[in-house]
């Protein structure tokens, strides 16, 4: 028992460890990073996932940036039941390139960092509620339902980094028509 104890705990300093070298985009720059992204990427290995990994398409944001500095996210993601939008407020940080949310479908606050962008092309973010595996994601954003390969294997490179298996890497195909055309997106 005490060494299950003891394994458990070094696993969780390791994770932590990692998530602690996590940095935002130097000089990250709002105002360039708004506009429309598609999540090109996930690495996600939370036990609920699972099952659904193989069915995810990719789904389409809208960064908006606020006059305080906070962000409002709308996010296109195609269901089984159709083209579901969300919005989410991200809130700034002393740091940036670093938000808080507060998650409704998780009832807890999460921690969003642009850990590299080029603006033009990707985005890199990981998305992680301390000390909580389960609550962890890579994303790879494109500003293009496509990327170039070199793109994706940087992202699995970070991804692998963070601890996440090889089997919880995905990158979804296009969602087809969500958000619909003709909705002004």
């Amino acid at each position: 028992m005490r060494t299950t104890v003891v394994a458990v705990v070094m696993v969780m300093s390791c994770v932590m460890m990692a998530y602690a070298d996590v940095k935002p985009q130097r000089d990250f720059n709002l105002q360039r990073f708004a506009g429309k992204w598609y999540r090109v990427g996930l690495a996600y290995d939370s036990p609920s996932f699972a099952p659904f990994r193989e069915k995810v398409k990719a789904s389409m944001g809208m960064v908006t940036p606020l006059p305080n500095g906070n962000v409002n996210l709308t996010m296109w993601d195609a269901t089984p039941v159709g083209c579901q939008i969300m919005g989410y407020q991200y809130e700034k940080t002393a740091v940036p390139g670093q938000f808080t949310y507060f998650s409704t479908r998780h009832n807890m606050v999460k921690d969003i960092t642009v850990v590299d962008t080029n603006y033009t092309e990707y985005a890199l973010v990981l998305k992680y509620k301390a000390f909580n595996r389960e609550y962890t994601q890579v994303a790879l954003y494109g500003r293009t339902q496509t990327v170039r390969g070199e793109i994706i294997n940087k992202f699995k490179a970070f991804a692998l980094s963070q601890g996440f298996p090889r089997e919880s890497i995905v990158t979804p195909p296009p969602a087809g028509n969500c958000p619909p055309s003709g909705s002004g997106h």
